[in-house]
Order: structure tokens, then C-alpha cells, then sequence
């Protein structure tokens, strides 16, 4: 038997927009063991000159919001930064060495997009929850964004083991809601339980098979009361914070976000795994969906299309850059560096792998990209849950003041908070009596009218006004349950 037959509860933790050299590049000296930053990787700039990574040091907000402004992350930016064109090149070879070209094009009036912005990296002492369970537990560093796009087709792969054909966060083209069978309908089938945990509003409401088990959301202070109480279902995804709430900034470590408050959320979700009563039981996977245009020095191989039937501009043969991964659980030898067995590195379908290896009923691969995907069990190399990791971890301190709170709220949209306002206009209003039916009429009606625009009377110009809109529809959508 397996260690990883004696894990009950698997737990995974999304943020938003990080390379992995951008947040662990620096947690170990590079070596052929453990893929980091030597300090002389560099890009070109404009005229040519190299452009070496760098450090901020301290912990205020300024260095922990870098970099700012935000990156390009459509697929035409990835491609820039992959080949230095944002065409794909024959053979698609990747450079890695425009990201500070595609930084600079980003430029508009009045905003200062500084060359070296996005060469940064965080030192372990900056970022120390995350760097402190990769040293206890396990750090992959190869493990890579399903594909050089954007946020929402790199979260669809987790779920669904492909994106569709999307190749950025689209969500006015039909059909939508998405389509796709995801893992959570296999655990339906399979009757084991499973939840999404959210902070503001679930990304997971873009999956039309999951807009009617509106049940299995429930807000984040549900999963600190599951874990800590034994709770917990078989499968629970974590979703962070987008948007600021009131006097919360946003944790979900896309930039400009600051980064120590995702540390506080990564530290909330282990301490609150560990002081439950199933934590010898428990595999926590914390990852992002994809790099946000930060830079990576590690080139991404191809990958297996989810589909024989191709797609265009792309058909999904490629991952997309390298992303920060970390595994934990009492079943992982300390000071691990995972790497997969084979050729083929981890992606986020190796989530899905690793939930059809430990529950067999969950069925056959999602698509071929999940049936290629090596799974986590190598990571549990213990016999016994002997490395029980620290009692209670804790962040760095921050608390936003009243003025970086206001700020934050008059702040533009960035393409994900867009396109969550986006999916906030589609959500259904619903009453408890008719839930189910009304669900499933209203995404009958968007499969042949389309998806609805954000009203004209809703300002979507900054996100103050994006929160009200987005707090009354999950309201009206959430009633029903």
C-alpha cells in the first residue's frame, strides 16, 4: 500500500500570477538538484542592454508589491516573452528573453513601466511562509502552467484538464458558461464529497456543471471551521481573495497585490490543517495558475494537446512558464525537491491525476493531457506521517491603513477582476424553490441568446464600484441555495 492510499483529504490552494523564479528562485543555491537563480539571468532591454534579476530587500509595501504595474499576461504577451515575437515561431523554441520587451509595451501615459520591474524576485526571508513549507515539506520545480495563457483557461485545466480552446480570460464568447466536465462532477458520480472554498466570488461559477451544486461553495471561513473540526470532504479547492472587501486588500498575490498577504492566507490554510484532527491524513497542494508575466528563466517543453481535435490560435501543445509549487504533508521527507518520474513535467492537471490515483471510482483521464500528467505520489516517500511540520506557522505582519485601503478601492480592474465582473453579470437570480431549475433555464437561455454584457448602469471603471455590483449578484445567486 502506498502512502498516498492513507491521504483522505486532498486540499489545493490556487494564487494568482507568480513565476517561480519571481517567488522561489532563490530558496535554494542553483545547482542540478534544484533548478533557481544564479543572480546572472538577464533580458535585453529596449537598446539591447542586459538587464540582470534583482532584489527590493525589506518587507514594506512598496518592495512587496512588485511588480507595478501589472505585466502583460494575454497569450500575445506570453508569446513575447517565450520568443521575443508575439507570433509563434517555427520551431517554437522559447528565448526567454522578452519579458522586459513585452514589460516596456505595456507602457501608457502617465505610468512608469521601469525596465528591470519585472526581472525582480523575492528573497526566502521576504516571502518566508511559503519558503519555510518548501524546505519542511516539498518545493517542485518542474512544475508548469498548463499553458501560455491567461488566468482563466490555466484554472480550467485544474478543473476540467483543458481549456476549451480559450486562450485568455474570455468570458462573452459562446458558449459560456464553459461547457467542460470537471473533477468535481467525477466525485458526484463517484458520491464523495468535495467543496470549493472562495473569498468574494468563485472563478469555479465560469463551469456550467457547477452552477447547479451551488451547495459545495461555501466562503472561506467554512474551510478554517472544516479543517480545524474534521470536516473536511474528500477534495476541497481554495479560491483567494480578488477584490478589496471593506478593509481587505486582495491575497491572491496578482500584481500589484501585496504579497505578504497571500503569505497570510497560505499561512491560515496550514495552521488550520495542522491543528485539525486529520492533518497525518491531509495532502496540501499550494500553486498558481499561471506567471503573470514575471520572469522565468526555464524554458517550457511541449505538452500533449487535452484533444486530438485541434484548436486555434493554439492548440494547447505547449505548457505555459514555470509557476511556483509546494506539497505538503506528513508523509513527505523533509527538504524534498520533487521532480517527476519521466519526461513529462508536473502541470495542474497532475491535481487531477493524483485525485484519480487515490480514488480509482473518480474514472478514466479527464482528456489526454491528464492522462499524461505524472501525479504527486512520489512525493510521499515516508512510511509513516513522521514529519509533522511546525505547530502553527505565522506570516510577516501587515495590516493595510485606511489609505492603502481607499487607494486599492479606486484602482482600475485588472483582467481577471474584469472578467469576474463579467461572470457576476451572468450569474443567475435564483429563490430557494426553483433553485435547480432556474440554474439550468438560465444557462439554457445564455447557450442561445449569449452571455450578457456588464449593464451599462454598473461602473466597472475601478473596483469600488465593480465590489457592490458583484456583492448584490452573488446575493441574488446564492439566495436560492
Amino acid at each position: 500500500m502506498s502512502a498516498l492510499d492513507q491521504i483522505e483529504h486532498v486540499v489545493v490552494l490556487m494564487l494568482e500570477n507568480r513565476s517561480f523564479d519571481c517567488l522561489l528562485g532563490k530558496l535554494y543555491p542553483a545547482s542540478a538538484a534544484f533548478d533557481g537563480l544564479t543572480g546572472n539571468e538577464s533580458n535585453p532591454d529596449a537598446q539591447g542592454n542586459p538587464v540582470k534579476v534583482w532584489n527590493s530587500p525589506g518587507t514594506d509595501p512598496a518592495a512587496m508589491t512588485i511588480p507595478t504595474p501589472d505585466p502583460g499576461e494575454l497569450w500575445v504577451d506570453m508569446n513575447t516573452q517565450l520568443f521575443g515575437v508575439p507570433s509563434v515561431p517555427t520551431p517554437p523554441t522559447p528565448t526567454m528573453a522578452g519579458f522586459v520587451k513585452n514589460y516596456l509595451e505595456q507602457a501608457t501615459p502617465g505610468h512608469a513601466f521601469e525596465a528591470k520591474t519585472v526581472m525582480h524576485y523575492f528573497t526566502p526571508d521576504q516571502v518566508p511562509v511559503l519558503t519555510g513549507l518548501a524546505r519542511q515539506f516539498a518545493v517542485c520545480d518542474r512544475w508548469f502552467a498548463s499553458a501560455p495563457c491567461q488566468t482563466w483557461p490555466n484554472r480550467f485545466f485544474v478543473h476540467t484538464a483543458t481549456a476549451n480552446g480559450y486562450e485568455n480570460n474570455s468570458p462573452l464568447r459562446v458558449p459560456f458558461p464553459y461547457p467542460m466536465t470537471t473533477i468535481f462532477n467525477r466525485f458526484e458520480l463517484a458520491g464523495r464529497d468535495w467543496r470549493i472554498y472562495f473569498h468574494d466570488i468563485a472563478q469555479t461559477h465560469t463551469l456550467a456543471k457547477l452552477l447547479p451544486l451551488a451547495e459545495k461553495f461555501q466562503f472561506y471561513k467554512a474551510f478554517r471551521d472544516d479543517a480545524r473540526t474534521g470536516r473536511l470532504p474528500a477534495y476541497s479547492f481554495i479560491e483567494p481573495r480578488y477584490f478589496t472587501l471593506v478593509t481587505e486588500l486582495p491575497n491572491d498575490m496578482h500584481p500589484p497585490h501585496n504579497v505578504t498577504l497571500g503569505e497570510q492566507l497560505i499561512a491560515d490554510v496550514y495552521n488550520s490543517l495542522r491543528s485539525g484532527p486529520a492533518w497525518t491524513k491531509t495532502l496540501l497542494v499550494i500553486t498558481y495558475d499561471e506567471h503573470g508575466g514575471c520572469f522565468d528563466h526555464a524554458p517550457p517543453p511541449a505538452a500533449v494537446p487535452p484533444s486530438a481535435t485541434a484548436t486555434s490560435p493554439f492548440n494547447f501543445d505547449r505548457y505555459g512558464v514555470r509557476v511556483p509549487a509546494v506539497i505538503v504533508s506528513p508523509y513527505i521527507k523533509q527538504g524534498t525537491i520533487l521532480r517527476p518520474p519521466g519526461v513529462v513535467p508536473y502541470d495542474h492537471t497532475s491535481v487531477i491525476a493524483t485525485l484519480r490515483k487515490r480514488w480509482p471510482d473518480l474514472g478514466e483521464p479527464l482528456t489526454n493531457r491528464d492522462k499524461a500528467a505524472p501525479d504527486l505520489g512520489n512525493a510521499l516517500t515516508l512510511a509513516t506521517p513522521d514529519n509533522l511540520g511546525p505547530d502553527h506557522i505565522d506570516a510577516l505582519p501587515y495590516t493595510p491603513t485606511p489609505a492603502e485601503v481607499a487607494f486599492a478601492q479606486a484602482m482600475p480592474l485588472n483582467g481577471m477582476q474584469h472578467a469576474l465582473v463579467n461572470l457576476a453579470a451572468n450569474l443567475p437570480n435564483t429563490t430557494r424553490a426553483d433553485f435547480r431549475d432556474t440554474v439550468m433555464q438560465h444557462i439554457d437561455r445564455l447557450k442561445v441568446a449569449g452571455p450578457m454584457p456588464i449593464p451599462a448602469s454598473v461602473d466597472a471603471s475601478h473596483v469600488s464600484a465593480a465590489v457592490d455590483f458583484i456583492k448584490k449578484q452573488t446575493a441574488n445567486f446564492f439566495r436560492g441555495v
